[in-house]
């Protein structure tokens, strides 16, 4: 019975050892100084403007190998930066973001799509003023290395969309002034610790 006990036993190590790992999800946080979500729209047709958000924040989570992720980004709507401090302020009022009531935007990851073990595209819900509305975040740029300079892993993204300004009870001057707006972010997370 003992060398019956001790085979099973072997048995089922060597089993244990020719089942494939799978990595865990791990987590990065997104770094504030390497990461800007942009704007841009058709001013009048004259030209696209072009805009940014100084300051965001959130979490990367992702398992590359069960291909799964979940992505939270807050945008902090008082950060917005058009190049024109005045316009910093108009675009701030109640008939654009109305960041005296709703000083931050959300985006919040519904569905990570993957090709292989790279995602392509992130699929989630934008709130802006209160209102909520789905959005797809495609992925023109994804890499996974360690920092150079930190010595820690970490991941970047590009992605994009476009949305409506109306959608967001933000359609002032619409349609002289493009009611389409694109959303580029340029995304860089640490691995947390």
């Amino acid at each position: 019975m003992n060398r019956l006990t001790r085979l099973a036993a072997t048995l089922a190590l060597g089993a244990g050892l020719a089942l494939p790992a799978f990595a865990a999800p791990e987590t990065y946080v997104i770094d504030d100084s390497h990461t800007f979500p942009r704007f841009s729209y058709s001013h009048f047709g004259l030209s696209t403007q072009q805009s940014k958000f100084d300051r965001a924040s959130g979490t990367v989570t992702i398992d590359r190998e069960a291909r799964t992720g979940e992505v939270e980004i807050v945008i902090d709507m008082t950060s917005v930066n058009t190049g024109y401090a005045d316009f910093n302020d108009h675009i701030q009022g109640e008939d654009f973001l109305n960041t005296a009531v709703h000083p931050t935007a959300t985006f919040k990851s519904t569905q990570v799509v993957f090709d292989g073990d790279t995602p392509t595209a992130i699929e989630g819900e934008l709130t802006i003023k209160g209102i909520t509305r789905p959005v797809t975040l495609e992925i023109t740029r994804f890499t996974a290395m360690p920092h150079p300079m930190l010595q820690r892993d970490a991941i970047g993204a590009d992605a994009t969309t476009t949305i409506l300004r109306s959608d967001f009870e933000a359609g002032m001057f619409a349609p002289a002034v493009s009611d389409e707006v694109r959303i580029d972010i340029a995304v860089e997370a640490i691995k947390a610790e």
